[in-house]
């Protein structure tokens, strides 16, 4: 009986197709680290729409050719007509912030919006603070829209929409893998759409009664809150399904590349898009992470304002998802049908 050496004992435990997807593993952890450290080591503000409000035009002018001056362009700002407005605009999420000058005394007023990302507020604090005492004054701050009590940090829309992408890609590749990629055909593949509709359905629901009534994390319609939940779960979902269609099983890692490692932390909820490198806050408003945390932040603190771009995005993917998958379950069956059939042993 011829014994195996120590070499065929390493091949036999590690297939090729098993080193295969050991060296994918090892590339998206590093990818991971990469993005979420690259991300988030070193936030800076940069070109944050910020408004000027100032009694007479020519001080507001002063001030806002004062702001455009300073190093590393923190800010973008621009003249405001008065108070109401910058408000306004702070709620419709055309800028983030505003300080209201007053000539008269030695105090400003800062007005933010911590319901959009405490972390960028207290920057802005601070910012604020350090130009006011160079200039020999002080500045109060006025959250115009207030992350709740319950929402620590203004982060529980950013978990909420992580929470409802995980649910997408976990179930699309379940219900794939259970199967396998290769055994799809149109009607399969429809009626796995249609499954993760109703997931979507159910895990948005969920995620709603979570963050409201049950712990009181987020505030805004609960109804839009599922609605979103649900188109989320099934973008995310369809896009999973269209990505293991094409590229089989290695459509899972492509979609954990784009969802997790690219898409979480470009999302905006640890720090708010104008704090991220610009790599990653030119690419998170067009992924689902992104997409959805700036949806859930609009319906809980700015009345749903601004969500447009947002709910575009979100259904493109759904819809190119559920295209992609169906094609490419069509293609699949029509190059099986076309093959000919394989010829008997003899």
């Amino acid at each position: 009986m011829t014994q195996s050496t120590f070499l065929d004992e390493v091949k036999d435990a590690v297939t090729p197709r098993a080193t295969l997807l050991v060296f994918g593993v090892v590339v998206l952890s590093l990818l991971f680290i990469a993005s979420y450290v690259g991300a988030l080591h070193d936030p800076k503000p940069k070109d944050v729409p910020f408004g000027v409000v100032a009694p007479r035009a020519d001080v507001a002018q002063e001030a806002v050719a004062r702001l455009e001056a300073l190093p590393g362009d923190p800010l973008d700002p621009r003249a405001v007509a008065d108070a109401a407005a910058a408000r306004k605009q702070i709620l419709d999420r055309r800028i983030d912030a505003a300080l209201l000058v007053d000539p008269a005394g030695t105090t400003d007023t800062l007005l933010v919006a911590t319901g959009g990302g405490r972390v960028l507020a207290t920057t802005l604090q601070a910012l604020t603070a350090t130009l006011e005492k160079n200039q020999g004054r002080t500045v109060r701050s006025v959250d115009v829209a207030p992350a709740d009590t319950q929402d620590a940090n203004g982060l529980s829309s950013f978990y909420l929409t992580v929470g409802w992408c995980v649910g997408g890609y976990l179930c699309a590749s379940i219900m794939t893998i259970s199967s396998g990629a290769g055994h799809s055909n149109p009607r399969r593949a429809v009626i796995r759409l249609v499954a993760m509709a109703v997931v979507g359905i159910v895990c948005g629901l969920g995620g709603a009664l979570i963050v409201g009534p049950v712990l009181g994390a987020l505030p805004g319609s609960f109804a839009a809150l599922w609605g979103l939940g649900a188109l989320i779960v099934f973008a995310v979902g369809a896009a999973t399904l269209a990505f293991q269609g094409v590229f089989g099983m290695a459509g899972i890692g492509l979609v954990i590349l784009l969802v997790v490692i690219l898409g979480n932390p470009s999302a905006g909820g640890a720090l708010p898009p104008p704090l991220l490198p610009p790599f990653w806050r030119d690419i998170g408003p067009a992924l689902p992470p992104g997409a959805g945390t700036w949806s859930a932040r609009s319906i809980a603190y700015f009345k749903g304002n601004d969500m447009t771009a947002s709910l575009l995005i979100l259904s493109a993917w759904a819809l190119a998802g559920t295209a992609v998958t169906v094609l490419a379950a069509a293609l699949r069956e029509r190059r099986a049908s076309s093959s000919p059939p394989a010829m008997p042993a003899g």
